[in-house]
């Protein structure tokens, strides 16, 4: 961690270095608005650590919600890395720019994931891509993964059913024909 970053973990400051620093603050906040889907730390850990192996990386997130997810990837980013954090509700996003919208390092774009793949299948390509919404996951998938660097990284949350989906929402089980299983692998429980 370098210093100077606040939204990070100051070496000794008591907090586990392992978590973002506003992690329990979002968390907290996102009962405001009612969001019941914020990313796991389980899940979370994966983009920061991924994102800290691409120095001065772009990457982008796809369904920002309240911000858990977002501020796991610019937990682990240098100070030349960029984020750019896609959202189409306004009221979860609220709660991830009271958190992160200091930090320089990340850009946040009140948008359809949809439509922002969309109006940037022609844009500057990207190291990392994270997603937890359905445009890039079960829609659009091919032109996200357009968007890469050869070498860059895709990663979705949650393929399997989760509690909190409407019941029309596609799962990987039920869209075979999309190319996510591809993507997905099972880690043995230890």
């Amino acid at each position: 961690m370098s210093a100077g970053a606040p939204w990070m973990t100051a070496p000794g400051s008591g907090q586990s270095a392992s978590r973002p620093v506003f992690l329990d603050t979002i968390l907290a906040d996102a009962a405001a608005p009612g969001f019941v889907m914020p990313c796991e730390d389980r899940t979370g850990a994966l983009p920061a650590t991924l994102a800290a192996g691409k120095p001065g990386g772009r990457f982008v997130g796809l369904g920002t919600g309240v911000g858990a997810g977002t501020a796991w990837p610019a937990h682990g980013m240098d100070l030349g890395a960029s984020l750019t954090s896609v959202e189409r509700d306004p009221k979860t996003q609220a709660v991830a720019t009271a958190h992160l919208g200091q930090d320089n390092r990340v850009t946040f774009v009140q948008d359809g994931a949809d439509q922002w793949v969309a109006r940037n299948r022609a844009g500057s390509l990207f190291d990392l891509a994270y997603v937890d919404c359905r445009p890039g996951k079960f829609l659009r998938l091919a032109d996200l993964l357009a968007l890469l660097e050869p070498g860059g990284l895709y990663i979705v949350d949650d393929l399997l059913p989760q509690d909190t989906w409407p019941a029309d929402h596609p799962n990987a089980s039920t869209t075979s024909s999309h190319a996510c299983p591809i993507f997905s692998t099972s880690l043995p429980h230890s």
